[in-house]
């Protein structure tokens, strides 16, 4: 593609979540403080997983909840993984990753995108690795969703938090019409950090907080006044 084709197709989409450099054309992300907000997400959980796996992600399969736009798969890929299945209930997000793998030149064998809700979508093969990256405080089954973490022997799940010492799901309504917000299911729940931690050992995971050491804390603050986390799980 042309960088004109590209910049025609990227700005037929009404937004972006995340700002993709496509051959020198950049996507729109739509708030401006997200672009360090999500370096230091890369920081905060992506780091630490590249070094549980000494550096690289080569020879793994993976599985991402979630997973918009294909950012974080597409970081996985980066990093070597040999597969990466994304799965996100939006047509919008799944159209806007098979478009950003295209033009970055992807091998089609290294990477799946589907469209659906991912409690209802058969997943019989397994993982060696899940990323569960914004989906969690989004969903009504959060015991249902342990349980697809189980795909794999390593999980990553960065979350929204309630802000309680005791382990609670505090539930909460979202806008279905908003690309950010739950699938299917308006009323969902937001755990605590000793529910994340009793959800883990529930379905067989060691849980390990990962700690926040941002570099800059712009459009950082829910993280950094404890509302959201990253947890590496493993077996």
């Amino acid at each position: 593609m042309t960088p004109e084709e590209i910049a025609q197709q990227v700005a037929a989409f009404p937004r972006w979540h995340y700002e993709f450099d496509l051959g020198g054309v950049k996507t729109p992300i739509f708030e401006e403080a997200h672009r360090n907000r999500h370096e230091q997400r890369r920081r905060h959980f992506f780091e630490p997983l590249l070094a549980h796996f000494g550096g690289s992600l080569r020879g793994l399969r993976i599985l991402d909840l979630g997973c918009n736009a294909g950012w974080w798969s597409l970081q996985a890929i980066e990093a070597g993984c040999d597969f990466v299945y994304g799965i996100d209930g939006r047509t919008m997000h799944i159209d806007q990753a098979n478009f950003v793998f295209r033009v970055k030149g992807i091998n089609p064998s290294r990477y799946r995108f589907l469209e659906g809700n991912v409690f209802e979508i058969p997943l019989d093969e397994q993982f060696d690795l899940v990323l569960c990256l914004g989906l969690l405080y989004h969903v009504a089954y959060p015991f249902e969703l342990f349980e697809l973490l189980q795909k794999g022997s390593v999980a990553v799940v960065d979350t929204e938090l309630v802000v309680q010492e005791a382990p609670i799901l505090s539930l909460r309504t979202e806008d279905l019409s908003d690309p950010r917000m739950a699938v299917g299911h308006e009323l969902v729940m937001v755990p605590s950090e000793a529910a994340v931690e009793m959800l883990a050992a529930a379905a067989g995971f060691h849980c390990r907080p990962l700690p926040i050491e941002p570099t800059d804390t712009t459009g950082f603050d829910d993280y950094m006044s404890g509302r959201r986390r990253a947890f590496l799980l493993t077996r």
